[in-house]
């Protein structure tokens, strides 16, 4: 009988342990919307919830490109998704004139030019073996520097009204850009559980040698992942400038770091094969709600940054504690 109650307790405590792994960070989202709730009256307003949810738009589109490229694993990232986001906007800006005529042969513009900085970024790591980080930390900066070139260090022009409907605007009570988040997250959720892409992302990250012997296209598929990152880094530049209004050189200055720290939050591991989009934009929610409540507060925006190191270690420890209980 003491071993049969000893068995039960133990299945018991591993499926709890497990429940806990795979839900825990929506727990903990849970339990930061009711504290922020309780210590800030005004985080419940409409308007509040809806401006969380206009700004965790942007983060959102660039965290899905980064939940690709960190799924490969292999140390895989991208840190020059914020440059891309900031070239986006400055490209716009500068040659639409304020124009809705000349929106979307320019955005095409700017999503072919993420595309091609996601080509440059795969090659470099597959053809040239360069790590990720220096790989896409050398591109982050040649961007920045021919940005700079470009607008001379003085941005100029405007945003065409119908950029500014899809980074403010509302269709019936549904904020356009939650909406169309909400697309690219059933599109990327589909690649990923439904494609023999996503199976072989998946594949790769959980032990890219076994995927060598199976055939798998190794390099073809790191390639196309970081396409992807650059894709929707171009996207999420263009609906932050919507948001945003203005046309600065540093348009989305951050978001390669918090990009990195929603997909990890989520249950991404760096060492790849694991995780998901679902659980990175979970990250994103957490991240933004974590921001507002620091501004609703009224604390000096150090507390970000502080708040932030805090909830990314933690989130990190949490996910080694129970796979290092796993082996």
């Amino acid at each position: 009988m003491e071993l049969l109650a000893e068995r039960s307790l133990y299945r018991l405590s591993m499926s709890l342990r497990t429940s806990f792994e795979k839900y825990g960070i929506y727990i903990f989202l849970c339990l930061l919307f009711i504290t922020a709730s309780l210590v800030s009256p005004q985080f419940l307003n409409p308007q509040n919830l809806k401006d969380i949810l206009n700004q965790a738009a942007a983060l959102g589109m660039v965290s899905i490109g980064q939940t690709f490229v960190i799924l490969i694993g292999g140390g895989g990232l991208d840190l020059s998704v914020a440059s891309v986001m900031a070239t986006v906007a400055v490209i716009v800006a500068h040659n639409t004139g304020g124009q809705d005529a000349l929106f979307f042969p320019v955005a095409m513009v700017c999503l072919l030019f993420g595309v091609l900085v996601g080509l440059a970024n795969g090659l470099l790591i597959t053809k040239r073996k360069v790590q990720p980080f220096m790989a896409t930390l050398g591109m982050m900066i040649i961007i920045q520097g021919l940005r700079f070139l470009y607008t001379k260090g003085a941005p100029k022009g405007g945003f065409p009204p119908i950029l500014r409907f899809l980074g403010t605007g509302d269709i019936g009570i549904i904020p356009t850009s939650i909406l169309s988040l909400a697309i690219l997250i059933i599109i990327a959720s589909i690649v990923l559980k439904k494609t023999t892409l996503g199976r072989q992302i998946y594949a790769i990250g959980g032990n890219i040698e076994t995927a060598r012997l199976s055939g798998y296209s190794i390099d073809l598929i790191i390639t196309v992942a970081y396409v992807i990152s650059g894709f929707t880094a171009a996207i999420a530049g263009l609906y932050l400038a919507g948001w945003i209004g203005i046309s600065d050189n540093w348009v989305g200055k951050g978001y390669e770091l918090d990009s990195i720290a929603a997909v990890v939050m989520g249950g991404t591991t760096f060492e790849g094969g694991r995780g998901g989009v679902m659980g990175t934009m979970v990250g994103v929610l957490i991240i933004m709600m974590l921001y507002n409540l620091v501004l609703l507060l009224h604390l000096p925006v150090q507390v970000q940054l502080l708040v932030k190191g805090s909830v990314i270690i933690l989130a990190t420890s949490f996910y080694a504690m129970f796979r290092m209980r796993a082996v």
